[in-house]
């Protein structure tokens, strides 16, 4: 399974909040084997949303937006999900019902509270006020992190791949000095290999076959200078 994650605020594309929600998903997605190919952020207007969740839900297995619901004058998520799905927002019934149960007069609420894509699946939430909803593989998350963790765990199971195995392995060398064992690793091994360079090089392998992960990084792990290996000499 293929995902976009699309985050919406200006506020994170101001820097002033940090966007934990999409490591958190990339995450919990990567824990269920599903394969996230694009993580986007994008301002609260509409046409960008629309935009953006058009095209990602043509490319991918599902799209997941997070951020921007409710009924404030910002919130433009819902507005931009249901333009891009060529739908109207209505004020959902089933969503009304479910805030009363849970202690919410109909009086009380801010108009347009309710409101998702005519004929989406309200997703309820368990911790704040503003539903989610989910229609034709789009779905649509508060940003609020408590808020998103708890509606995204009441779909969770909606997410399955095949899952992947990774180990690592840490180099005390330069990166460029491992390229040809790299280059070595992935001819010998069916794995998927990344280096990543700081204090050391951490490489990483994974494969959706156990075995073949471990049996790669015990190669590699016998062909660079570990930084034990270093030290000792030093």
């Amino acid at each position: 399974m293929h995902v976009a994650v699309v985050t919406v605020g200006d506020e994170l594309l101001a820097g002033r909040t940090t966007n934990t929600n999409a490591t958190w998903l990339c995450e919990r997605l990567a824990e269920r084997g599903v394969s996230v190919e694009r993580v986007t952020t994008l301002p609260d207007r509409v046409s960008d949303i629309a935009r953006v969740v058009n095209v990602y839900r043509a490319d991918y297995d599902a799209v997941i937006v997070t951020g921007g619901l409710g009924p404030t004058h910002d919130d433009l998520t819902m507005e931009g999900v249901a333009a891009a799905l060529g739908r109207d927002l209505e004020t959902d019934e089933v969503v009304l019902e479910w805030l009363e149960e849970h202690g919410y007069s109909r009086s009380d609420l801010t108009e347009g509270t309710a409101d998702i894509p005519a004929g989406a699946r309200p997703l309820h939430n368990e911790v704040g006020v503003a539903p989610g909803a989910a229609l034709e593989r789009v779905y649509v998350l508060p940003g609020v992190p408590a808020e998103m963790k708890a509606m995204f765990g009441s779909i969770a199971d909606e997410f399955t791949g095949e899952p992947r195995y990774r180990e690592e392995v840490v180099a005390d060398e330069p990166e460029s000095a491992l390229l040809d064992r790299i280059a070595a690793l992935r001819d010998r091994f069916d794995v998927s290999v990344g280096s990543y360079p700081g204090e050391y090089v951490r490489v990483s392998i994974q494969s959706t076959d156990e075995e073949t992960v471990l049996e790669a990084a015990a190669w590699l792990a016998d062909r660079v200078a570990s930084p034990a290996e270093s030290s000792t000499t030093d």
